[in-house]
């Protein structure tokens, strides 16, 4: 049996909530219905309550994972969709960015975008927002390109102390897939060379590394 990027996505939340009591996940839809594109599937009846519905505000669901970071927990914050972070833009570049270069206290907060562009999106629902947070200083974008990267890359993620804005390509969701999660994990802050060779280069993330 295969196991798709999504189901890596849920795999790595569920050895996190085992492992770790300081994690929790929220987000709208999240709990019994199991999230947008279920990567979130069964995961509150086997932990309860740390799998939790939030309101529709994003700005609000930021806002309370600051805060609950600070606190010293680690939560991992779902958005339906990567286009609606920008409601809650304040919250990631102004005060999860910054805080600990204001206070000397990290905010380790993931934030999961589910991003990029699928057949019958529409202009709401399309959009990639790395290359926006990547420029903001304090925050760690990263954008898994297969099936390992997907799960190593967010038990990475929630490990920093910093505010990590976690991008995952919806097309990539349950179009690729492997017969298991292997151990070459690509530490974050590296590239891999997916294809050696000696008379040009190509340099692509996420669902582009497939198509490159």
């Amino acid at each position: 049996m295969s196991v798709t990027y999504v189901d890596a996505i849920r795999e790595a939340q569920e050895k996190l909530l085992r492992d770790d009591p300081r994690v929790f996940l929220y987000g709208q839809d999240i709990s019994k219905f199991g999230g947008a594109f279920k990567a979130t599937k069964g995961l509150a009846e086997a932990f309860p309550g740390r799998v939790l519905d939030s309101p529709i505000s994003e700005d609000a669901m930021i806002g309370m994972a600051v805060g609950a970071a600070i606190e010293g927990m680690r939560p991992i914050i779902e958005m339906q969709f990567a286009d609606f972070s920008s409601i809650a833009f304040n919250q990631i570049v102004n005060q999860a960015a910054t805080h600990f270069y204001r206070t000397g206290v990290p905010v380790p907060l993931t934030v999961r975008l589910p991003s990029g562009g699928t057949p019958g999106s529409g202009p709401f629902h399309s959009q990639s927002m790395e290359a926006l947070y990547a420029h903001y200083p304090g925050l760690v974008v990263v954008t898994p390109a297969t099936v390992s990267d997907a799960y190593h890359m967010l038990l990475d993620s929630v490990a920093l102390d910093d505010p990590v804005v976690y991008c995952e390509h919806k097309f990539l969701y349950r179009w690729l897939k492997s017969p298991r999660i292997n151990g070459d994990q690509l530490p974050i802050g590296k590239a891999r060379i997916t294809r050696p060779g000696k008379h040009a280069t190509v340099v692509a993330y996420s669902a582009m590394v497939h198509e490159a």
